[in-house]
């Protein structure tokens, strides 16, 4: 009964067009309800909590640093480093794209940043050379689920905090399966342009490559920093965000100067916006979250999923279809932020490592991004690239199968995930 009316009191409220954080107060205040045990005090505080975290300190630094990244010129230098490198090769924007996609991922943490950045600078060239417009849209979008795999990810900071689970090795974990993403990507890329009739461009000299890297240099920095910095106890997560941050700030305005100061207070209040969703969400889920744990849904949902428990890759091919399909109606954050409190405890039961079904998680919530109709990436590079919504649907279509793919052997082999993540973590 707990679990009819949590499903249809959040889905009636989005039904009747209810933002996703009112819906989740109310979905909360219904469960209280039926419980007998509602009081406004107690929403109140679960609300405050919810915002109330260190951890979460990451998610507005993040942002900050995605807007600095595309208003500074870093992104820029990115694709342009990428195109020194594979822009000669046959279909080489398309692995241009790519390629920025994966360093651009390792800068903000936001998918919907990068491919923003993407779609304006990379689609237009794409076309030019004599693609299909709707493919190179669909190669930026699913590009941009690369983000928030590739750490930073603002993704695991909620995972990880939800969950309880350590955002440092939720971020050396990802590293692996987002590299097997953008290879993937590649790939489908080489499959989809494999007739088309296109003009090679100049390989680059050793010369013009050295030329591209140097000025890209402060730009591709910044990774290194984060990984070298999380790897060796530099840093938290938290402090790391506000390292890229500054970073991102000093870079944009003091060396590559093309973000002016009196841009800056555009840019933080972007950001701001940005990051107010994000927390609203985030205390109106913890309202929800310990309904849950309240009303036991949790062990509910495990005695639906008891037949699967003796097999755990049956268990998590489930759970995937089951979070497929919810990122169709759902947000990659209210899915994190409405599943993990759910979904912990039967992975937990079933013996299965938190930090790879994570990792998992993550990149089954980042292909949400790009699934019809809700997913933002595919709503933001629609809009950048002036193309219908049907048209990039099936441009995406070939690029979301091979993400499917790679996340279906990450489940299949999970030592593709633990032991790169072991190694890292040392």
């Amino acid at each position: 009964m707990t679990i009819a009316i949590f499903t249809f009191s959040l889905l009636g409220a989005m039904a009747i067009g209810m933002p996703i954080a009112f819906a989740l107060l109310i979905c909360g205040v219904a469960l209280m309800a039926s419980l007998d045990i509602f009081d406004s005090q107690i929403v109140a505080q679960n609300v405050i909590n919810g915002a109330d975290s260190f951890p979460l300190m990451a998610v507005p630094f993040f942002m900050l640093a995605g807007e600095l990244m595309n208003r500074g010129g870093l992104a820029s230098r990115i694709v342009n480093v990428a195109m020194a490198v594979v822009g000669h090769m046959r279909g080489g924007l398309g692995y241009v794209a790519i390629l920025a996609a994966c360093i651009l991922s390792s800068l903000s943490g936001s998918a919907a940043a990068d491919a923003a950045a993407l779609a304006a600078l990379v689609v237009p060239m794409m076309v030019a050379a004599g693609h299909s417009k709707r493919h190179a849209a669909g190669l930026v979008a699913a590009s941009g689920v690369i983000g928030p795999v590739i750490p930073p990810s603002i993704g695991f900071v909620l995972f990880g905090v939800v969950g309880n689970v350590s955002i440092s090795k939720l971020f050396l974990a990802g590293i692996v399966p987002g590299l097997l993403i953008g290879l993937g990507l590649c790939v489908a890329w080489w499959w989809v342009v494999r007739g088309e009739k296109l003009e090679q461009g100049p390989r680059q000299s050793l010369k013009e490559v050295a030329r591209a890297v140097i000025d890209g240099f402060w730009a591709l920095m910044l990774p290194a920093i984060i990984i070298v910095g999380l790897r060796f106890g530099v840093f938290t997560p938290t402090e790391a965000a506000a390292v890229v941050a500054v970073y991102s700030l000093f870079v944009a305005t003091c060396i590559y100067r093309e973000l002016k100061f009196s841009e800056l207070y555009e840019v933080f209040a972007a950001a701001a916006v940005t990051t107010g969703v994000v927390m609203l969400l985030v205390a109106a889920a913890l309202v929800s979250s310990w309904l849950i744990t309240v009303a036991e849904i949790s062990t509910q949902v495990v005695d639906l999923l008891r037949p699967f428990m003796g097999n755990q890759t049956m268990l998590l091919i489930a759970i995937m279809v089951l979070v497929v399909i919810v990122g169709t109606a759902l947000d990659m954050t209210p899915t994190i932020l409405i599943l993990t409190p759910v979904l912990m405890p039967i992975i937990r039961e079933a013996g299965i490592d938190p930090v790879y079904f994570g990792v998992l998680f993550i990149i089954n919530n980042s292909i949400g991004l790009v699934t019809p109709p809700v997913g933002i990436v595919l709503n933001v590079v629609c809009g950048v690239s002036k193309i219908s919504m049907e048209e990039i649907i099936k441009g995406v279509t070939p690029f979301m199968i091979a993400q499917l793919v790679v996340l279906f052997l990450l489940v299949l082999f999970p030592i593709l995930v633990t032991g790169p993540a072991r190694w890292l973590a040392g």
